[in-house]
C-alpha cells in the first residue's frame, strides 16, 4: 500500500460521574450518555418560576400528607445507566424513599420540571425528554416562559398536552392537584 496513509479514528472521550465531581467549585454541568453539558447560571425569571413552583408543590405535599419529597436545583439525579448520566432538574418529585441517598436521587424521579432558558431549549425539548422517558420518569413538564407555554408529558399514559400560563394544569401524579401559573407570584 505504497503512499497510503492510515489514520486512526479519534475516539470521543466518555465522561463519568467522577468527572462531574472533579469540576471546579461553582461550575455546574450535567452528564448525558457520557458527554458533559455545562450549565449557565439561571436568570431572574427562571428563578422566580422555580421558586414559586417549588413552594406550591411542597405546600401541596405537606398539606395532603403525601409521602413524596420535592427538590429544587441544584439536586443530583443519577439516571438509570450506571455512571454516565447525571442531571440537575429544576424541580423533581420523588415518591420512592429508597431512591434517595446522601448524594441525591438514584433512579428516575416521579415528576420532573425543567424551566427553559435560552441556551437550554434543545437540551430540555429533546435530549432530556428522551432520557427522562427511557429512565422511567412518570411525568415531565417543560415550562417555556418566553412562549407562555407548559408542555406536559405523561409517560405513564403516553400522552402530551400543551397549556398556557393561564390554564389550570393538572398534575398527573396527584389526583385533584392543578397549577395555574397566573396565580403564582412571577
Amino acid at each position: 500500500m505504497k503512499g497510503c496513509v492510515i489514520k486512526a479514528l479519534a475516539q470521543e472521550k466518555i465522561y463519568t460521574i467522577d468527572d462531574i465531581y472533579a469540576l471546579p467549585e461553582g461550575e455546574r454541568a450535567e452528564l448525558i450518555d457520557g458527554q458533559i453539558y455545562y450549565m449557565a447560571p439561571p436568570g431572574r425569571k427562571h428563578q422566580d418560576i422555580a421558586g414559586e413552583l417549588f413552594g406550591t408543590i411542597r405546600q401541596y405535599i405537606k398539606s395532603n400528607n403525601v409521602s413524596c419529597k420535592c427538590y429544587i436545583a441544584p439536586f443530583a439525579v443519577f439516571l438509570n445507566e450506571k455512571d454516565k448520566n447525571y442531571v440537575e432538574p429544576d424541580i423533581c418529585v420523588i415518591c420512592d424513599p429508597d431512591k434517595l441517598d446522601d448524594r441525591g436521587c438514584v433512579g428516575a424521579p416521579d415528576w420532573i420540571i425543567e424551566i427553559v432558558s435560552p441556551n437550554s431549549r434543545p437540551m430540555d425539548y429533546y435530549k432530556k425528554l428522551f432520557k427522562y422517558q427511557t429512565a422511567g420518569v412518570r411525568e415531565y413538564w417543560i415550562v417555556d416562559y418566553e412562549r407562555n407555554l407548559v408542555t406536559v408529558y405523561d409517560f405513564k399514559s403516553d400522552s402530551t398536552a400543551n397549556y398556557t400560563f393561564s390554564d389550570n394544569i393538572p398534575v398527573g401524579i396527584y389526583s385533584g392537584f392543578f397549577i395555574n401559573f397566573s396565580m403564582l407570584d412571577i
